[in-house]
């Protein structure tokens, strides 16, 4: 497998890093995660360097990337620990853009391209354990009841896109934000979220049901993957500057062979992490059966959410008391990877998906 960018993915992605560098430092996000929580400037930036319209098609107006054009790009968000939520934005307009009406599409979708409009996917539930089939909203006659939970940038959306349960099944319908009431907060990784109830809200049906919600899971969980590699890049990065400057003893605690060999280990869990977020993403844009993509995600999940958690925690102990630290990024880039590992089904989650599959 080649695992190197092309020119275009390249130049994008090296786009998107000057972009943060320079107005999403990690200075810069403490202001935004001070504030509302998210940045409409950024947001709007983001659409300007084409990233909303990336994965959409080009008669919505957007340029039909998949999710291997977007591994530079969340590789990058990774590192920046940005917390506008792009991935939940993306698979919302998925869904519309694959089971929307033509009066949807059109009315949505060249607003989603601009950054105008802002998504969110509302599938979880309170004790559904990451089992997409475990829907107790209700669906009749056009109106929903019942409530989701963590919806992650539903405090900042304009519609979302929610599975519920009629008469003939699981299916996705549409729903105003405005028509619902939420109860916001922060999740660990200080990205917006919210619990969100519906009591006989209006909604409008999506075609796809609960193939679609599985399909778009699976290429939001190849999105994460690759941000979840961003930011063990960053962990790994930084804990090696760390080993060079701090000195015990009269001497760079890098020069003891005990932590050369503990960092060694992260470099590998890292590479390996890498692999299977290629591996992700190629059979997430892939023509193939769903058994296929779900077993290479799945797998994928595994090894990342594993790294995850190695590179994290050793990146925290080697920085020793300072990596516990709010003032330092580590301790930040510690809680998103904690995240990353759990959302869109943690590790035992996926070991028995594949075990079923």
């Amino acid at each position: 497998m080649n695992f190197d960018y092309n020119e275009e993915q390249q130049l994008l992605a090296d786009s998107v890093r000057r972009y943060l560098g320079k107005s999403y430092d990690f200075e810069a996000r403490k202001r935004i995660v001070a504030g509302e929580g998210w940045s409409a400037e950024a947001w709007s930036q983001l659409a300007q360097l084409g990233l909303m319209g990336l994965p959409m098609g080009a008669e919505h107006g957007g340029f039909g990337g998949g999710a291997v054009d977007l591994m530079g790009v969340m590789e990058a968000f990774g590192d920046a620990l940005v917390v506008e939520p792009y991935v939940a934005h993306v698979l919302a307009a998925r869904l519309i853009e694959r089971g929307g009406s033509s009066a949807q599409q059109g009315a949505l979708l060249p607003s989603v391209v601009e950054g105008r409009a802002k998504l969110a996917v509302a599938h979880a539930e309170k004790g559904a354990r990451f089992a997409l089939d475990a829907v107790q909203v209700r669906s009749a006659k056009g109106r929903l009841s019942g409530e989701k939970n963590a919806v992650i940038g539903a405090p900042a959306a304009d519609r979302l896109v929610v599975s519920a349960r009629s008469d003939a099944g699981i299916g996705l319908y549409l729903v105003e934000r405005s028509a619902v009431e939420i109860k916001p907060y922060r999740t660990v990784d200080e990205r917006l979220a919210a619990d969100v109830m519906f009591r006989d809200t209006p909604a409008e049906p999506l075609e796809g049901g609960l193939a679609a919600l599985e399909e778009a899971i699976d290429f939001g969980t190849a999105l994460i993957c690759a941000e979840a590699v961003g930011a063990m890049q960053f962990a790994c990065d930084t804990t090696l500057e760390y080993l060079k400057t701090r000195k015990q003893f009269g001497v760079p605690i890098g020069t003891f062979q005990a932590l050369q060999h503990r960092m060694v280990d992260m470099v590998i869990s890292l590479e390996q992490a890498r692999s299977m977020a290629c591996l992700a993403a190629s059979k997430a844009d892939a023509a193939i059966d769903a058994r296929e993509r779900s077993r290479a995600i799945s797998a994928a999940k595994i090894k990342v959410a594993d790294a995850a958690r190695h590179v994290s925690q050793e990146a925290v102990q080697l920085h020793g008391g300072m990596g516990m630290s709010e003032e330092l990024k580590v301790s930040h880039t510690f809680r998103r990877l904690t995240v990353l590992a759990r959302e869109y089904g943690d590790a035992d989650h996926h070991l028995a998906r594949l075990a079923a599959l």
